[in-house]
């Protein structure tokens, strides 16, 4: 009997090493801007070729500004994006234009495109490629001299993960999404809980979620430790997949769905680790300090150090509390926010913009807040939530409509955040300087952050009127 994890692996290996490492081979290689360029300039210098030109497809993201797109005033981003552009063209590699309505960002457009498939092996220089393993998929992010092996040989050796089986039963209440599950899950097993471990996420919640639900989950797996996040496939999978562009179609269709229905752990195979998790127990959830595993419910109290028994873990709390300028014992509703971001791989597509505008409709952005912005995940998205007047919604609330790009989840480009601001953000990283040097960041769902926006602090989204 196999796991989900242990098929997908044994269904890519080609040569098992005498040292417990394997060749495995890639399927799909996702590029952007940021951390390409070095591996396209070791081929180079070696005189080598790519090995396979149709399984890479490469998109800018990282540097690309929001708005005003069409000059690229940093320096840095300027030669990253053109660096790309460069590259892609003298290798053949096809390539999403800035201007490409398939523009935006890369852990979104696989799925939407097709380009990331049930099966396959996904890889991409970017640790949230995890995100793919939604799909049915491994995937996992990897660095620049990987990059360069997988545009060489179109393999990578590596050691094989333990299973781990993170089960979430029972019934969400109000106000309650897939964000919220896996930050509570988070701040239960910590960001080194599943080191050295492949997440399968599996349990009742998880197959009543969407596709972009179920994203939203394996996108942070690699806050909880792990590589690589999973979820089997089923009829929602294969819905999702059906009819998009780069998906097999007619015979080769039926074909891959035959396949596709067997990507699913055997009843009774055994985990290396087991965790259950009850959902009703899970309340809205926003971080208070600089890691994910920094997560408490909204109507709880930022928490006190001199309460904690270990003392690095402690001396941690103590730093976070200083960083982000807050006092044990304060409410949620006492931090006031100076910016919101809504986008990022987590939380950027059409369904996450859909809950966003329903919590702001009729109602105005709070004074006290600086800048809101909402950032499509890709052209696409853009283009789908202005075709239900979405957009609007945000602007008429004081929102600024944006175009596609990862934007203010990291401080790469022009949207970033100064020293010393405050952001109600659906990211997935909330470390010293992640937004912008000096920037505190509060990650919470799409719901939470919008109404944030309105309130000016967070508030509970299952009270909020």
């Amino acid at each position: 009997m196999k796991t989900l994890y242990d098929k997908l692996w044994d269904d890519h290996v080609v040569y098992n090493f005498d040292d417990g490492t394997s060749l495995i081979y890639i399927d799909r290689h996702l590029i952007h801007e940021v951390t390409s360029a070095q591996a396209f300039e070791g081929l180079k210098l070696a005189n080598r070729k790519l090995w396979r030109l149709n399984t890479n497809l490469a998109v800018p993201d990282h540097n690309v500004p929001t708005k005003n797109r069409e000059v690229i005033d940093d320096p840095v981003s300027k030669i990253q994006l053109e660096t790309l552009d460069k590259n892609c063209k003298e290798t053949g590699i096809t390539k999403f234009e800035i201007f490409d309505q398939r523009q935006g960002i890369v852990h979104v457009i696989g799925p939407e495109q097709g380009a990331s498939l049930p099966g396959m092996t996904i890889v991409c220089g970017d640790s949230h490629t995890s995100t793919n393993g939604a799909l049915g998929a491994l995937a996992f992010g990897i660095g620049t001299s990987d990059v360069e092996h997988v545009l060489a040989t179109q393999c990578l050796v590596l050691k094989k993960d333990k299973n781990m089986l993170i089960n979430i039963n029972g019934e969400m209440g109000d106000g309650i999404s897939a964000k919220d599950v896996v930050l509570n899950i988070i701040g239960k097993i910590g960001t080194a809980g599943a080191t050295g471990y492949a997440i399968e996420f599996s349990g009742n919640v998880i197959r009543s979620l969407s596709i972009e639900s179920r994203m939203t989950i394996c996108n942070m797996s690699i806050e909880a430790g792990s590589r690589v996040g999973l979820i089997s496939v089923d009829e929602t999978t294969l819905d999702y997949v059906e009819g998009r562009p780069y998906t097999p179609r007619n015979n080769e269709w039926e074909h891959a769905v035959d396949l596709w229905r067997e990507l699913k752990s055997d009843n009774g195979v055994d985990f290396d680790k087991v965790i259950e998790v009850d959902a009703k127990l899970i309340e809205p959830q926003v971080t208070w300090g600089t890691s994910p595993e920094m997560v408490i419910s909204v109507n709880e109290k930022i928490p006190d150090p001199t309460e904690i028994d270990d003392a690095i873990k402690r001396e941690g709390f103590v730093n976070a509390l200083n960083y982000m300028n807050l006092k044990p014992g304060m409410r949620f509703d006492e931090i006031k926010i100076d910016k919101v971001f809504i986008g990022s791989c987590t939380n950027s597509r059409i369904e996450d913009l859909r809950i966003a505008a329903q919590t702001i409709q009729g109602k105005n952005v709070s004074k006290n807040i600086k800048l809101a912005m909402v950032v499509p995940g890709s052209g696409l998205v853009k283009k789908q939530a202005e075709k239900e007047g979405l957009d609007k919604i945000f602007i008429d609330s004081g929102f600024e409509w944006r175009d596609p790009g990862c934007s203010m989840c990291l401080g790469m480009n022009p949207d970033q955040l100064q020293s010393g601001e405050r952001c109600a953000s659906t990211s997935n990283r909330n470390f010293e300087g992640r937004q912008g040097p000096g920037g505190r960041t509060h990650l919470a769902s799409p719901s939470m952050t919008a109404a944030a926006a309105i309130a000016g602090h967070f508030v509970d989204i299952r009270e909020f009127k």
